[in-house]
């Protein structure tokens, strides 16, 4: 069973460094440059009983902004649905709440990501998605 997890006793960043570092993203990122991000983000691990499969950051104001950043799945673990439990656990992080703005980019995975409510948001590449809120929608009385 996938469970996921926001303790960072329990995500090994140094897993999730060798992952990103040969994506296609962020190939060759140093070391200090990521652990640096993930300290200025909420960080998601999924887990198969204690072995991580999965990592996502999020960069955010937890107020009015996120950036959804650096989804990997572990290969032997694609297809299993490891990427839904990781991305309801972020949709549903109740630090994640009541944003205008909520954003990514991509370059294969839309449909995985429109399941959970993004949008393209009509850039040339067509990699931008994100999903808006207007002020109407979040702040009524």
């Amino acid at each position: 069973m996938i469970s996921v997890t926001t303790d960072p006793g329990r995500i090994d960043l140094g897993l999730a460094h060798r992952w990103i570092v040969s994506t296609y993203w962020a190939t060759g990122i140093p070391w200090d440059c990521f652990e640096r991000a993930c300290a200025h983000s909420l960080l998601f691990a999924a887990l198969d009983g204690e072995v991580q499969v999965g990592f996502a950051r999020v960069v955010t104001d937890q107020a009015t902004f996120a950036w959804l950043a650096d989804v990997f799945v572990a290969e032997a673990k694609r297809g299993r649905g490891v990427a839904s439990r990781l991305l309801g656990a972020i949709i549903g992080d109740p630090r994640l709440q009541g944003l205008r703005r909520f954003v990514l980019t991509t370059s294969d995975a839309h449909p995985l990501y429109e399941r959970f409510g993004f949008e393209r948001l009509g850039d040339t590449a067509g990699r931008f998605m994100g999903i808006t809120r207007s002020a109407s929608e979040l702040y009524q009385d």
